[in-house]
């Protein structure tokens, strides 16, 4: 791999006698992963049924390495959202922040929700997770994921970090920020990435981290912890934006994230504060090198944010919204049907969609919800009041477990008849609750929506969806 001369001599500079070993690896394979969704499955269940070879990932608890000729996304279980494709090291941020369920936690460059599908799972549809991208776009891949996870407690936004702290002021336990940078650690996995860091170099992205830094900082409550990753060696855009972070803010600390005794950090390697000619502290950041471990390059800061006399605080009220919503009879003896908790004052119809809403949002300067944003989704979408029926969604279908709807068909996972539905097309069945909506599953897992007429399955999977 031919790497840009500046890199190369400033990497022989950091490195010293290792740039050898770090050299030798850009040669080898990149390591491909997947990252189980807690929410549906443990790893223990997985292993059982895996449809592919699988070896675990000694960091991460749910995570595994695959080999590079199989085809996970080609398996009924990717569509079940039993898992995500992800690369090891990318694992690991959400792993490391400290979340549990009933947070109010924040995602400030989401997609496309590696790290946020993490974050929902772990909170358990208790709290409130926020998903940003300031890209429209690749929001809206981002929104597809977390849908496709399951996760009923998502607010899905798209705007610039700066605009959120309008709204949100003091207000998240946990914030992640995977910030944009110049890529560094991922040459060997995508080396087109090299025309990037020539083209725009450190000082660019440096500039935008300390921006993001900044503004995650003043939506963090005290007491509350930010995680800071990139996928870069840099010093200026790592130790040096939590040096600059420090200076601003003297409330945050570094804090050492390797507190979890039962998996295995090997290979990992501390911050470097005199790189910087930084605080001490700065040895509590984490370095993940390609040499080290069977990963790519990533470097993780985890902050706890202590008081301080001018720490605004978010003081707005949980939002009550527009009391009881009006729902039509068919959406009615729809919901009374599901076998999952949710209080009827989260309930929010607009324009005939009918929404579950986590609790605990914020009521800021009067406004009802989060009026001003741009909002991809606010909840869990449930369905579409139409005349005479009620539609449910793809979402809800994704985030409904085992045992939480009962009108169900059920397939083989690696049967033709699921992969036939996963691609849209007419498939038969049978039910001993008649004709009408049903949840189509794989061993169990959901799929989406199915309408059943006799021993014909109108299919229901969300077009956009479909296996190709």
């Amino acid at each position: 791999m031919k790497l840009p001369q500046t890199f190369e001599t400033r990497m022989r500079e950091l490195l010293g006698e290792e740039y050898g070993e770090y050299e030798k690896s850009l040669e080898e394979k990149h390591n491909s992963g997947i990252r189980l969704n807690t929410l549906k499955i443990t790893p223990e269940e997985f292993e059982k049924i895996a449809p592919f070879g699988i070896t675990r990932i000694p960091w991460i608890k749910n995570g595994y390495y695959y080999e590079q000729n199989e085809q996970p996304a080609r398996h009924p279980y990717y569509f079940a959202g039993l898992y995500y494709i992800q690369e090891p090291s990318a694992m690991t941020p959400a792993s490391l922040l400290p979340v549990t369920p009933g947070d109010k936690v924040l995602d400030l460059c989401a997609a496309p929700g590696g790290k946020s599908t993490e974050l929902g799972a772990r909170l358990c549809g208790k709290g409130v997770l926020v998903s940003n991208d300031i890209s429209n776009s690749r929001a809206k891949a981002l929104l597809k994921n977390i849908e496709l996870f399951g996760i009923r407690n998502p607010i899905v936004v798209s705007e610039a970090p700066g605009k959120l702290v309008d709204y949100f002021t003091g207000y998240f336990d946990k914030i992640l920020v995977d910030a944009p940078c110049s890529g560094e650690g991922m040459f060997r996995k995508s080396p087109a990435i090299m025309k990037n860091w020539e083209q725009y170099g450190v000082d660019y992205y440096n500039k935008l981290q300390k921006e993001i830094i900044v503004q995650a900082a003043k939506m963090l409550k005290p007491g509350g912890y930010l995680l800071y990753s990139t996928c870069t060696f840099s010093p200026e855009e790592n130790e040096g934006t939590i040096s600059y972070l420090l200076e601003q803010f003297p409330e945050f600390q570094v804090v050492n994230p390797l507190a979890d005794s039962s998996v295995s950090y090997e290979g990992f390697s501390h911050g470097r504060p005199e790189w910087v000619k930084g605080r001490e502290e700065l040895k509590n950041c984490i370095r993940l090198w390609p040499h080290k471990i069977k990963g790519e390059g990533h470097f993780i800061a985890l902050l706890r944010k202590g008081d301080s006399e001018d720490t605004p605080r978010q003081t707005g009220q949980p939002e009550s919204y527009l009391g009881k919503a009006k729902l039509t009879k068919e959406a009615e003896e729809f919901l009374s049907e599901l076998v999952i908790p949710f209080k009827e004052e989260n309930l929010m119809v607009k324009e005939d969609r009918l929404y579950l809403l986590p609790e605990g949002l914020p009521s800021l300067k009067g406004l009802p919800s989060l009026k001003g944003l741009r909002l991809l989704r606010q909840g869990l979408l449930l369905g579409e009041m139409k005349k005479g029926r009620f539609e449910p969604s793809q979402a809800l279908a994704c985030a409904l477990y085992k045992g939480d709807y009962k009108k169900t068909i059920d397939f083989p996972g690696d049967s033709p008849q699921a992969i036939k539905y996963l691609k849209c097309e007419t498939v038969e069945g049978k039910s001993s609750f008649g004709d009408g909506y049903h949840l189509i599953t794989a061993d169990a897992y959901s799929l989406g929506w199915g309408k059943l007429t006799g021993t014909s399955i109108k299919n229901k999977y969300l077009p956009g969806w479909r296996w190709m």
